[in-house]
């Protein structure tokens, strides 16, 4: 079986006028998908596992939110030879699907070779910090933080007890 590529405008007002305005673009989502499967035929209860919507794609239908997803969209749609449906807007590159490149683990025997052999250092940890003793902690711990307005109402108290002597007051009246 060939790949087959198609190109089709799909109609989405018509059924998200149905849902209430707070799942307008889920339901035209939902819409895509539905006409997706009749169009590709692809069976419902497969579509989740055979029908790949690309991410400009989502992001068109979920541009201006969830409350006013577009009324048409224009996509590229191909089915490989495994059954899969990708469907990506039109004139986006060609939706491929990401996969994980397997990490070598390596054991304990590989990385001192590495070590001798001098190929790849191996990274270094940090320093494990010194345990703190008991007696510093617990001074520390006790004593809370002032707060902002006692301390405040500290520092203004002083300011306002300072009495300004005058030379008049210490040299007799005559």
């Amino acid at each position: 079986m060939a790949t087959l590529e198609r190109t089709y405008t799909i109609p989405l007002r018509r059924e998200w006028l149905k849902a209430p305005k707070y799942k307008r673009a889920k339901r035209a989502v939902n819409a895509l998908k539905t006409f997706l499967c009749r169009h590709m035929k692809v069976e419902k209860h497969l579509a989740s596992k055979q029908l790949k919507l690309g991410p400009k794609l989502n992001l068109e239908i979920w541009k201006h939110g969830i409350k006013n997803p577009p009324p048409r969209v224009k996509v590229n749609v191909s089915k490989n030879d495994k059954g899969i449906v990708y469907a990506e807007l039109f004139g986006a590159p060609k939706f491929e699907e990401k996969k994980a490149a397997p990490e070598e683990k390596k054991g304990m025997l590989a990385k001192a070779a590495e070590a001798v052999t001098g190929k790849a250092a191996p990274a270094k940890k940090p320093a494990a910090k010194p345990a703190e003793t008991p007696a510093t902690t617990d001074a520390a711990a006790e004593k809370p933080a002032a707060p902002k307005k006692a301390a405040k109402k500290a520092a203004a108290k002083p300011a306002a007890e300072k009495t300004v002597e005058t030379p008049a007051a210490d040299t007799p009246a005559q």
